[in-house]
């Protein structure tokens, strides 16, 4: 089989394999797309401490279940449409044992701290693997991205009495605009791309802000009339975006922190206590959050199309890194089709 591997910065190759065998508990998984995501173009990049040496990226999957090992439920069979819980959790941590399994202690994340799915086949145990039905391949790997945004908002506890702004609209990021959207809360928008704006409007947010040509806090202040946003999702990873979003939320406000800024941030820190702010971190997703977006994706009559930047083969992924990292506010997904 083929596989792909990040062995260095900025190098990327296709290697062949042998096909891994199913063990007890395990299922063996054919990929059909897996989409490449912010954490690879950093680890190809060079800029993930968190990536293991050599590793194959990848954990945003559409896929069938090619064989099924022995103590597998009757109910997961061969020919079923996945994708995949792609984190691990210990069961010992404080965040296990708090029922935050997304957020263990000692999670290994496929693509990251373990190898990924940017190959032909992988076998998983089968608590991991999530039965869809009503959704393509192709989109099943756009569930996990979007599971994240899901997550942020139930961590940010979003009603319908909320303004909220979505700093940045990559794949979590619309995931945040549309499970806000759902709960009835108004959105704000915010992204330096008029495209990826123009599709968070689609999705339900009521203003967009480019951030390229307008003030983020001069326009919320005054869509909000001087009151500031209720709640402030950060999904971009970038000082100037953690110090907007404590400056843009209202007193008593929630602001969640998706993203991982690459370098320390400054803060008015008196602006946690004034304002007596609630500021939570959110970390992948729980089982509800992806059952969530399946939902969503099942009923949605919006056009996904929008959403992939690029379908490739695996031959052709490492000049789609390279373009995507000349160029990264233009690409949304860039997914590997291994049918």
């Amino acid at each position: 089989m083929k596989v792909i591997h990040i062995p260095s910065v900025k190098e990327m190759t296709v290697t062949e394999e042998p096909i891994p065998a199913v063990q007890p508990g395990e299922v063996l998984v054919k990929l059909a797309y897996v989409g490449f995501c912010g954490s690879d173009l950093n680890t190809f990049l060079g800029r993930n401490a968190m990536a293991k040496e050599n590793v194959i990226p990848g954990h945003e999957i559409g896929a069938t279940i090619a064989a099924v090992g022995p103590g597998v439920p009757e109910s997961i069979k061969v020919g079923d449409v996945i994708t995949v819980n792609p984190y691990t959790n210990c069961g010992t941590c404080p965040s296990c044992r708090n029922l935050r399994a997304n957020a263990c202690q000692r999670n290994e994340t496929l693509g990251v701290q373990r190898d990924g799915a940017m190959r032909e086949f992988i076998t998983l145990p089968w608590q991991k693997v999530i039965p869809v039905s009503g959704i393509s391949l192709r989109d099943c790997a756009l569930i996990e991205p979007m599971s994240v945004g899901f997550h942020a908002v139930s961590r940010a506890q979003v009603t319908d009495n909320d303004v909220v702004v979505v700093l940045g609209c990559g794949m979590v990021g619309l995931g945040a605009v549309v499970r806000c959207v759902q709960r009835g809360a108004t959105v704000i928008a915010v992204d330096l791309s008029q495209e990826k704006l123009d599709i968070a409007r689609s999705l339900g947010a009521k203003y967009v802000v480019n951030s390229k040509t307008d003030d983020i806090l001069e326009t919320v202040m005054r869509l909000t009339d001087s009151m500031g946003a209720d709640v402030v999702i950060e999904a971009v990873g970038s000082p100037i975006t953690y110090v907007s979003a404590i400056d843009a939320v209202s007193f008593t406000g929630r602001v969640v922190c998706i993203g991982y800024a690459k370098a320390d941030v400054s803060f008015q820190t008196r602006y946690f206590v004034q304002k007596e702010l609630d500021i939570r971190g959110s970390r992948n997703a729980m089982p509800e959050d992806f059952r969530a977006v399946i939902r969503f994706l099942q009923g949605t009559s919006v056009h996904l199309d929008r959403l992939v930047s690029g379908v490739v083969v695996p031959e052709d992924a490492k000049r789609a890194m390279e373009k995507w990292a000349a160029d990264p506010g233009k690409v949304f997904r860039i997914l590997v089709k291994w049918l």
